[in-house]
C-alpha cells in the first residue's frame, strides 16, 4: 500500500494525497517499498547534486575556484535570500561573467521577506533570483571549462548537458534516459523511483570522490541547499552529516542516509498529484516507519510530522497527517 496523506477539515477528511516510496541498499536491491517502486517520474531538481558532481569530476569546479559553499548552492533550490544571491554573484565573479549569460529565466524569491522587500523597492526579478541560479552558475563553469562558446548551454545537444547526462548514466547504470525540459530550461530526466533511489545511495556511499565532495558540501552548508525553514536545510542540519536530501518539482524527493543496519542507503519518494504540502509529512512518516532516524533527529524535525491548516483568521481548521497501511 502507498503512503496516504489525509487532509482534514475539523474531524472529517476533505482530501487525500498518495505517495510512493522506495529504499535501496548498496547494490541497488529494494529493502523497502510502498506503492510502485518502478513508477516512472521526473527527477526535476532532485538531480542537482549529480549535475554538480559531473562538473566536479571533470575538474570544472576547481578550475573556477568554487569553494564548498558555492558547490552547495549548485545543489540548491534556494529561496532567494541575501546569502544565496551573494553566493551566486560570487560564482559569476569568479567566472568573469555577468547576469546576461544566465539562461534559466527569472522569478522573484520564494522567501517571503526577500520577495516583499524587492516589491517595495520596485526591483525587478533577475535570473540570479531564480532558485536554480547556483546550478546554472555551475553549468556555466562547466561550459567555460569545456568550450570557448558558453551560449546555449541549456540545450540538450550542448556538451554541458551531454557531459551531465553521461555522468548520470554512469552512476545509475542506465543506458537510455529520456529527458524533457525543466522549469529552468535545462534537460531533466525521467527515471523510476528505484533508479532515483540508486542515485541517492551512490551519493551516500563514499565510493565516488566527486559525490563525496558534493555530499560533504551539502552537509557543511545546509542553509545554502534551501534556506530559512526549508525542509531540505533543516533535515540536513538535523542529521549532522548522516544524511542529505534534495527536493524536486512536482513533489519528488531523494534522500541519502548512512545507517548502522544497512549501510549507506538511498530513498526516493513521490507524491503522485505533485502537491508539495504533503511531501514533508509523507517523508517523515516513511522515515519514522522504517526507524531510520534517531530520537534527537526526530525531535528536531517534529514540526514536519503533521501540518496544521489555518484559515485567514489564523484559526486552526484541519491537519495533514500521513499513514502507511499494510
Amino acid at each position: 500500500m502507498p503512503i496516504g496523506c489525509r487532509v482534514t477539515r475539523g474531524d472529517l477528511t476533505e482530501s487525500i494525497h498518495v505517495a510512493y516510496a522506495v529504499a535501496v541498499d548498496a547494490i541497488g536491491n529494494i529493502i523497502f517499498s510502498t506503492g510502485d517502486p518502478h513508477y516512472l517520474t521526473c527527477i526535476r531538481s532532485s538531480l542537482k547534486p549529480f549535475q554538480a558532481a559531473a562538473s566536479v569530476k571533470v575538474g570544472a569546479i576547481d578550475d573556477a575556484g568554487f569553494d564548498d559553499k558555492e558547490l552547495a548552492l549548485m545543489c540548491a533550490s534556494h529561496k532567494g535570500e541575501d546569502i544565496h544571491i551573494a553566493t551566486a554573484k560570487s560564482m559569476l565573479d569568479k567566472l568573469g561573467l555577468g547576469l546576461d549569460v544566465y539562461e534559466c529565466g527569472s522569478h522573484y524569491p520564494s522567501d517571503t521577506a526577500s520577495r516583499h522587500r524587492m516589491v517595495r523597492e520596485n526591483k525587478v526579478a533577475k535570473p540570479i533570483h531564480n532558485n536554480c541560479s547556483g546550478k546554472h552558475a555551475g553549468m556555466l563553469a562547466l561550459a567555460k571549462y569545456l568550450s570557448d562558446d558558453i551560449s546555449n548551454y541549456i540545450q540538450k545537444e550542448h556538451l554541458v548537458q551531454q557531459t551531465i547526462l553521461d555522468y548520470v548514466k554512469s552512476i545509475s547504470g542506465l543506458e537510455d534516459i529520456p529527458t524533457e525540459i525543466d522549469g529552468c530550461s535545462a534537460p531533466t530526466p525521467f527515471m523510476t523511483l528505484q533508479n532515483i533511489a540508486i542515485l541517492f545511495q551512490a551519493l551516500a556511499a563514499d565510493k565516488n570522490p566527486e559525490l563525496t565532495r558534493v555530499y560533504n558540501a551539502m552537509s557543511s552548508f545546509p542553509e545554502m541547499v534551501g534556506g530559512t525553514n526549508h525542509f531540505d536545510s533543516l533535515f540536513i542540519n538535523a542529521l549532522k552529516g548522516r544524511g542529505v536530501t534534495k527536493v524536486g518539482g512536482e513533489s519528488v524527493r531523494g534522500i541519502s542516509l548512512k545507517t548502522k543496519k544497512s549501510g549507506p542507503i538511498g530513498i526516493a519518494i513521490k507524491v503522485l498529484d505533485g502537491n508539495f504540502r504533503a511531501l514533508p509529512v509523507a517523508t517523515m512518516k516513511l522515515l519514522e516507519h522504517m526507524e531510520l532516524l534517531e530520537r534527537k533527529e526526530l525531535d528536531q524535525l517534529d514540526q514536519f510530522k503533521s501540518s496544521i491548516l489555518t484559515n485567514h483568521n489564523g484559526i486552526e481548521v484541519g491537519r495533514i497527517e500521513a499513514y502507511i497501511d499494510f
